[in-house]
């Protein structure tokens, strides 16, 4: 049975499943206090988290979404997101996210309802300490997503 909950302390016992999203825990320490963590558990066992800000008024940035590579592909990740969504409805006009251009994470944003919003140049290869790779890519650009008007 699924199940989504909120964690409000020791947001670092899963940090195993944080570094799966965003690989430099200095980068996850500037978000995650900050943050609204949820993790969804199935039959008991931890399958995926997330952790969402809120960035300004109606405007909240999913930080972090992670699913055990084991566990991906089956569905929790889109669980994830129609839990957010449905959760900030009410406060949120602005829902974004931001990720780098790897065309099955970017997919994955779209198929959610995501649109393309807005780049940050460099991001990775300014903020993080190492190069970041995905599907053996470099990744340099931050890709900003949103869905607007959730309400």
């Amino acid at each position: 049975m699924i199940n989504i909950h909120s964690v409000f302390c020791n947001k670092k016992q899963y940090l195993d499943l944080l570094l799966l999203a965003d690989e430099q825990e200095s980068m996850i320490d500037r978000y995650l206090e900050r943050g609204d963590m949820f993790v969804l558990t199935d039959d008991n066992e931890v399958k995926a988290l997330c952790v969402i800000t809120e960035e300004d008024i109606g405007i909240y940035e999913i930080k972090s979404i992670a699913v055990y590579p084991r566990f991906q592909r089956h569905g929790y990740g889109r669980k994830l997101i129609s839990f957010i969504l449905e959760h900030y409805r009410d406060r949120c006009h602005t829902m974004l996210v931001g990720t780098g251009d790897s065309p099955i994470t970017m997919s994955f944003y779209k198929n959610c309802g995501f649109v393309y919003s807005h780049r940050i140049p460099d991001f990775f290869t300014e903020n993080y300490d190492h190069p970041i790779f995905e599907e053996g890519k470099q990744l340099k650009d931050m890709i900003y997503l949103k869905i607007s008007k959730i309400r």
